[in-house]
């Protein structure tokens, strides 16, 4: 798997002027000696895998300074990083992964990342890197020998594993772009090959984003074209029954990593960066109800 053991670390770049307390360059040296490449794991938890061996690399350059700056949602990197773990244990919990960190109380991401970021606190933020590390990789272990399709629940929301596995990709890439923007430096994209079934997976949600936003889309029909490394094409029926589409009713054409950002909470919907043919009040409501579904 050498396109998922690629060494992210090199391709950092800093931004032309860094904030005093930022991820310092002199670490750069001992991040490299520390770095660990994604865990082994099934080809389809790879996205997932890629992001946590990029977000590690990013997390070796952490100093005190940088562990205890408010980073999203009022967390502090220490608590993002502890946010993630409860996260991906759940998830863990859900497939019979072990599960690590504190007694598994609740079983909502809410109530477990409020347990974990408590016991974390206790702790150094690199035992917190290394617990968050340590939950990630026992998940990808487990995974190597489970079906894409197995059933699996977080939130409530039963689907096949693949799909949660590409979730906790996309939060992980997204939670790594915000520490890294908050540390001012520049954090390289997944591989195409890892973006694409990120979009599939979000271009798939958009019936059910409509839905759980009081908009149903049943009858209606999108052609979505994601441009740029990773994108494609989709032609998606909007209806969460539906499995045929028809004649679309509107064509939007928006940058794929834009799209992935704006379904995981990033980005506002009515400035959103598209180009919209057709049924442009169908398009307008695709947007405003992309990011339902994204959480802290």
């Amino acid at each position: 798997m050498e396109s998922v053991e690629r060494l992210y670390l090199d391709a950092l770049m800093e931004e032309p002027a860094v904030p005093a307390g930022s991820l310092r360059p002199q670490l750069l040296a001992g991040a490299r000696a520390r770095r660990r490449p994604a865990a082994a794991t099934a080809s389809w938890a790879a996205p997932y895998a890629g992001r946590v061996a990029a977000m590690d690399a990013l997390l070796a350059t952490a100093g005190d300074d940088d562990w205890a700056r408010v980073v999203v949602e009022g967390w502090t990197l220490q608590e993002l990083v502890a946010h993630l773990a409860a996260k991906d244990g759940l998830l863990a919990a859900s497939v019979g992964a072990p599960v690590l960190g504190p007694p598994l109380r609740a079983l909502d991401s809410a109530g477990r990342t409020g347990d974990v970021q408590a016991y974390e606190r206790a702790r150094s933020p690199e035992q917190t890197r290394r617990d968050w590390r340590a939950q990630a990789d026992a998940l990808c272990r487990h995974l190597a020998g489970l079906s894409g399709t197995a059933p699996a629940t977080l939130d409530g929301l039963e689907v096949p594993v693949r799909d949660h596995v590409l979730g906790r990709g996309l939060e992980t890439w997204i939670h790594a772009d915000d520490a890294a923007r908050a540390a001012g430096v520049l954090l390289p994209d997944p591989i195409p090959e890892h973006i694409r079934p990120t979009a599939d997976l979000c271009a798939r949600l958009l019936p059910w984003t409509m839905l759980l936003a009081g908009l149903d889309g049943s009858g209606r029909t999108l052609r979505l074209t994601l441009t740029g490394a990773g994108g494609g094409e989709w032609l998606l029926p909007l209806g969460v029954e539906e499995t045929v589409p028809g004649e679309p009713d509107a064509h939007l054409t928006a940058d794929v990593r834009a799209f992935c950002f704006l379904l995981g909470g990033r980005g506002d919907p009515a400035a959103f960066p598209a180009t919209v043919t057709g049924d442009h009040a169908l398009a307008a409501d695709l947007l405003r109800t992309a990011p339902t579904l994204s959480g802290p």
